[in-house]
């Protein structure tokens, strides 16, 4: 079965072409490691909650919002090995400061999958 990464960050809502952009640079980069398919999602839908939703968990500020993301890979052992050749690769943005959101409030993580249908 597939493996996933996930992703959730805030992203200022003046940002959305700049984050657009780095999402479509970096997207080639993780299918030559292997990834079989890279999708990056704004917010368009997202109800507020009462007790949590993904701009609480994120703590979004009201001139952000939300993008949603996965890295869908064929396995975790090809995921492993190219997630390690992305993070070096001279095609990705050194330094995380340069990036149009704010990483420390990035929600991230690997997943099984446990269902494909």
């Amino acid at each position: 079965m597939t493996y996933v990464d996930g992703f959730v960050v805030p992203v200022p809502k003046a940002k959305k072409e700049d984050y657009r952009r780095i999402a479509e640079e970096a997207a080639p980069v993780f299918k030559d490691y292997g990834a079989l398919a890279v999708v990056e999602t704004w917010a368009d839908d997202v109800p507020k909650g009462k007790t949590t939703d993904f701009y609480m968990a994120v703590k979004c500020n009201d001139d952000e919002t939300v993008v949603f993301s996965w890295i869908v890979w064929p396995d975790k052992v090809t995921r492993d090995a190219g997630m390690a050749k992305v993070m070096t690769d001279p095609r990705m943005p050194s330094d995380m400061s340069t990036m149009p959101f704010d990483g420390k409030r990035m929600i991230v993580g690997g997943f099984e999958t446990i269902v494909n249908a």
